[in-house]
């Protein structure tokens, strides 16, 4: 029989399921983060932070790496990239619940980007055309109080990583698209340490136009798959500390 990759993504989200079923994490009352910078609603009640005991203890890690492996195409999306950090079990509850509110407060700050909690992390898309004149990867003044919001949160939270990741529609060749994804990228992170925040703490890709997530035959696609992707997640002093229950 063929296994098809929804049927084996169902079959390994079944498993997860039943990971969490030996998990336990006390009800919190978490922030709503539905409403704001087009985030959308949460497709069920449960809390980031419960999701995050999800995994169980030990599987966290392995687990997450595969589910990051088919949500980022195989390829290291930033989607992919948090899920693939995971620790889970109670850490992963403990670190979600930091997560939490770390993300309400970017939504509160930084109305010109898209908010989202995956996973034990944060997923962070700004629209490049928000950032970069068109062939640019010098960032736009106005874009510059966004990228100073977000180094202020990622000061005041210092124990994650940050992963920065620039994409392009496919106009052009890849021998045009590569570079410039990946000067965009460098441009969000050296704006961000300019803001004081650690270098060591950032990491830079681009993507070219390999990872669209809307249709590059039309303008509106284009202009999607034209972007920013900033993913952060626990670093390992944030881990130990959850693991430890200290966090």
């Amino acid at each position: 029989m063929t296994t098809t990759p929804k049927s084996f993504l169902a079959v390994l989200l079944a498993f997860v399921l039943l990971l969490g079923s030996c998990a336990s994490s006390r009800p919190t009352t978490q922030p709503d983060l539905s409403s704001n910078n087009g985030t959308g609603v949460r497709k069920d009640g449960m809390s980031k932070t419960a999701k995050g005991g999800l995994f169980g203890a030990g599987g966290g890690a392995v687990v997450g790496g595969v589910l990051g492996g088919i949500l980022g195409g195989g390829r290291g999306t930033a989607a992919g990239a948090i899920l693939g950090a995971a620790v889970g079990g109670g850490a992963g509850a403990l670190i979600g619940r930091k997560m939490d509110k770390q993300a309400a407060e970017l939504q509160r700050d930084m109305a010109n980007a898209k908010v989202e909690r995956v996973g034990e992390g944060i997923k962070i898309t700004f629209d490049s055309g928000i950032l970069f004149d068109t062939n640019s990867s010098a960032l736009r003044s106005t874009s510059q109080a966004d990228i100073s919001k977000l180094a202020a949160t990622l000061q005041k939270y210092p124990d994650t990583n940050v992963l920065v990741q620039g994409h392009t529609d496919n106009t052009g060749t890849d021998a045009i698209n590569q570079p410039l994804s990946e000067n965009r990228a460098q441009s969000v992170a050296t704006s961000l340490t300019a803001k004081d925040v650690a270098s060591s703490r950032i990491t830079t890709r681009g993507f070219g136009s390999t990872e669209p997530v809307a249709d590059n035959s039309t303008a509106e696609g284009k202009q999607a798959n034209r972007r920013v992707e900033v993913a952060i997640f626990a670093n390992e002093k944030m881990k130990k500390a959850a693991e430890a229950g200290t966090l």
